[in-house]
């Protein structure tokens, strides 16, 4: 092993040099290079050293954005440097220079005006064995590799390096001084004194640079063969349109501009559009066949041409066979099915004034007078057949059904399109619902719009607002379109489960049709009439092979599913109708009847008690109404009296509205304390929880005031309350009773569990008309205006407890 720096054939020991900083650069030994230098202390460094000896030493600066580096600033390995040639300027020094060897900084001697440092030579360990001779071959293949796949090197240094007498520490050191990397690791290799390991770190490096070239020139190469075949296309294309010209065969345009031609003619566009149309072709026309523009104008073209501009359904559907058709195909929802049958007598009327009109223009004047069909947004809980009804309804007028899922859309542009100018833009999804029903007066459902979201890509409910609005849904704008597309004679409708999400501008452009839930008669001839029938046909069943006991479909709506609409029961009978199918598969005895004995071997156990009326007249429990997504309930108030201080302690997972319930019953109680017989301090000694059992389901609400109020008095005044009777309305302070919602649910659930009378607010008088004769018949209803008539009728005498 030798150690190696020498200057010529001499020796440098230690001494003090100029130090000149480098930024974002690493000089090595054996390498000439050109430098500038520009800083005042760099250029008084230079001169300093080229008035003596011609030595720098060269540092790499830690980070290059620093102008004025202190000596925390610079690596403390360094090249010591030979100044060639200086090329002085009015601003800069350019010098040639000549890296000589390593050298670590020992001390900073001086700061001003220029650097100076004492420096020591860092000897360079060389092995000369065969494996530095075998890892310099290497470097000298790769190294000419790298060349030929494209690597930028001067001339000369290429023929240094492939020359045959270079030494292994010259050889990686003018390697690492053209290599790609970034500077920290030219630092790192500057740095290692170690020939060998130097050379295999450079192998590496050199190595990844193959790679990355190799991928540049497949890329090349795959880009220009692309290049070459489509001027090689576009130059056969001329010349066939040249030859087809010649003989005859073409008058200058090609197929494909007449078809688009004839297709503009026989779309009937309004005239704007039209013109439009034409315009695009023209520049379709002008365009070279290879230039990119081409396809996308060729796509918008035929879009526009596809659009039914004109084509409509006819509107001569009969009421009465629409009304027959939603009938078979829906039990109950009569609301909805005479709405549908008043927007067909208008749609009807309409129509007809427009027809007696004389002239084009004054037919479209009055078609915009009239204004397009009113929207409806169908508001209901899940599973009560908004859907399906839309279907229903297309059926029924004879029209196209386009259904649009707006549930998690966030992008505006789902609505509206992208503009033509973004790559791969395309309509929004009302002109493509539009161009798929290929007519312009579908029945046009947008399913889940109270779950339509926004974020930074803007705000789908708010691009609704034109499409929605039948005052200007006649000049609907897409952006791809670019022109106004007629949406009046579509019939929009809309379904959601709550309005409360939907923006208040666009909840008025639509008339809200309520779908309540449905009642457990409405369930059973549904599931009596479609749903087993259905669910027959879908496991290969037939009708006459297996039937169903009325007692069993009541038992599965009332032990096995909770819900306001169906889709849980027919889950439950598709579950009879997959088991009987497979006992009928295996040649297995399956019943002809399905019966209540065999329904647990089914379905497993019940999953829902019923909740009933309760045994015994008891003192601070009261039977209050709730309204709940899955219809009508009833819900105990439970009040205990405890020795305490006079706090409320209110559980059973109550929401904010229903705890200000339980504080407004109660003060109104504590206000009228004198009136209704208690002592002035009656609570103070006492701690009063107010308990609403399924504590597990969140209740919330102000139906449930008088039902509070009622369970506090008597357990205040130790007077049991009714079981059989049951309450809903708000209560204030003053003790008014005042109107609340859900009334048909509600008093169905209180018929369903055996109540016998139902105190109502009298406001809410007007809403028995939706509940069922049947139900009415079994039920006394008392409608009162204050708390203090609960109070009379729920509360038995005090003499009278059990």
């Amino acid at each position: 092993m030798t150690l190696l720096l020498k200057q010529g054939k001499k020796i440098i020991e230690s001494q003090i040099i100029p130090l000149v900083p480098v930024r974002g650069a690493v000089v090595f030994p054996y390498t000439e290079v050109a430098l500038t230098f520009g800083r005042a202390k760099s250029v008084t460094a230079v001169e300093a050293a080229s008035k003596k000896d011609n030595l720098i030493c060269l540092v790499t600066q830690k980070r290059s954005q620093i102008n004025n580096p202190t000596e925390d600033d610079l690596y403390q390995v360094g090249t010591l440097a030979k100044l060639i040639r200086l090329f002085p300027s009015e601003e800069a020094v350019n010098a040639l220079i000549k890296g000589i060897g390593r050298v670590r900084i020992e001390a900073f001697v001086q700061d001003e005006p220029f650097f100076q440092v004492k420096i020591k030579p860092m000897p360079e360990m060389v092995v000369k064995d065969d494996d530095t001779r075998a890892l310099a071959q290497y470097l000298k293949r790769s190294f000419k590799r790298a060349v030929n796949l494209g690597k930028s090197v001067d001339l000369m240094a290429v023929m240094r390096l492939i020359g045959a007498d270079i030494s292994p520490n010259e050889l990686v050191d003018q390697v690492a001084s053209v290599l790609e990397i970034e500077t920290k690791e030219k630092q790192e290799l500057l740095e290692l004194v170690s020939v060998r390991k130097r050379m295999e770190k450079v192998a590496e490096y050199l190595s990844h640079e193959i790679k990355v070239l190799k991928l540049e020139q497949s890329i090349s190469s795959k880009t220009k063969d692309k290049f070459d075949k489509s001027v090689r296309e576009a130059m056969l294309r001329e010349r066939k349109k040249i030859i087809e010209k010649e003989l005859g065969e073409e008058d200058g345009d090609d197929q494909e501009i007449k078809e688009l031609k004839t297709k503009i003619k026989a779309a009937k566009m309004p005239v704007k559009v039209t013109k439009k149309a034409k315009k695009e072709l023209s520049r379709l026309m002008r365009l070279p066949a290879y230039h990119p523009e081409k396809g996308y104008i060729r796509t918008y073209l035929d879009l526009l041409v596809e659009l039914p501009w004109s084509k409509s359904s006819p509107n001569q559907a009969d009421i009465a066979e629409a009304v027959k058709i939603l009938d078979a195909d829906h039990y109950g929802l009569e609301k909805i099915k005479e709405r549908i049958a008043e927007y067909l007598a208008v749609m009807k009327l309409k129509e007809k004034s427009v027809t007696e009109e004389v002239g084009e223009k004054r037919k479209k004047e009055k078609r915009k007078e009239a204004g397009g069909p009113t929207i409806l947004c169908f508001v209901g809980p899940p599973g009560v057949g908004k859907t399906s009804i839309g279907k229903s309804i297309a059926r029924s007028l004879d029209r196209e059904f386009v259904r649009m899922s707006l549930g998690g859309i966030r992008d505006e542009a789902e609505i509206r399109g992208h503009r033509r100018t973004y790559v791969g833009a395309m309509p929004g999804r009302i002109i493509q619902g539009i161009k798929n029903a290929g007519t312009n007066n579908p029945v046009f459902m947008l399913d889940e719009i109270d779950k339509v979201g926004t974020d930074f890509r803007g705000d789908p409910s708010a691009a609704l607002l034109e499409a929605l609005d039948p005052e200007q849904n006649f000049e609907f704008s897409d952006h791809y379109l670019e022109v106004p597309f007629d949406l009046s004679k579509v019939m929009f409708i809309t379904t959601a489960n709550v309005l409360d999400t939907i923006p208040p501008a666009l909840r008025d452009r639509m008339e809200v049709i309520r779908f309540p839930g449905y009642t457990e008669d409405e369930k059973f001839y549904i599931a009596k009439r479609f749903l087993w029938k259905k669910q027959l046909r879908f496991n290969g069943l037939g009708e006459k092979d297996v039937s169903i006991d009325g007692s069993v479909l009541r038992e599965i709506i009332n032990r096995y599913t909770r819900e306001a609409g169906v889709r849980e029961l027919e889950r439950n009978l598709a579950t009879i109708c997959r088991k009987l199918a497979r006992r009928v598969a295996e040649n297995k005895n399956a019943p002809r009847v399905v019966k209540i004995a065999r329904l647990q071997r089914f379905l497993g156990p019940p999953k829902f008690s019923p909740v009933l009326a309760e045994k015994s007249d008891e003192i601070g429990i009261a039977t209050g109404l709730a309204y709940t997504q899955t219809g009508g309930d009833i819900l105990f108030i439970e009040v205990a009296l405890m020795p305490g201080k006079g706090s409320l302690l209110l559980t059973g997972k109550l929401g904010k509205v229903m705890k200000e319930s339980c504080k407004a019953a109660f003060s109104y109680i504590r206000s009228r304390w004198e009136k209704l017989g208690l002592d002035k301090d009656f609570y103070q000694n006492l701690d009063i929880h107010i308990h609403v059992p399924e504590g597990a389901i969140a209740k919330d609400g102000p139906s449930a005031g008088i039902a509070i109020a009622s369970a506090l008095y008597s357990a205040f005044s130790r007077r049991p309350i009714h079981r059989e009777i049951g309450m809903t309305g708000e209560v204030t302070l003053r003790g008014q009773v005042l109107e609340i919602g859900g009334i048909k649910e509600k008093v169905i659930a209180a018929h369903r569990a055996g109540l016998k009378k139902v105190i109502l607010p009298k406001d809410n008088r007007k809403d028995l008309v939706d509940v069922p004769k049947k139900v009415k018949k079994d039920i006394e209803f008392v409608y009162v205006n204050s708390v203090d008539e609960v109070f009379k009728l729920a509360l038995k005498d005090a003499e009278s407890k059990q």
